[in-house]
């Protein structure tokens, strides 16, 4: 049985980044989530389990909804 991880990127504009990550959240296969500026930096990496959704994610959430104040166009790097 193969443990390999998949990633996928998404470029998206800083007002659309609170929706895919909410879409990418509700899919329910992610295992992180890492937002990276237009630099390449990354601004925020978390793990995104079952058992955190509910109760640690809120805040998460959050400051993501603080990086959409400040960023104009960032990756979404997701670890599957």
């Amino acid at each position: 049985m193969s443990n390999k991880c998949k990633t996928e990127e998404f470029k998206v504009s800083g007002e659309d980044l609170m929706a895919k990550i909410k879409t990418i959240i509700k899919e329910g296969n992610a295992r992180k989530i890492t937002i990276k500026g237009k630099d390449e930096e990354t601004i925020v990496s978390f793990p995104v389990t079952v058992g955190i959704v509910g109760i640690v994610l809120a805040p998460v959430l959050a400051a993501i909804g603080a990086i959409t104040a400040i960023v104009t166009e960032c990756t979404i790097i997701v670890e599957r």
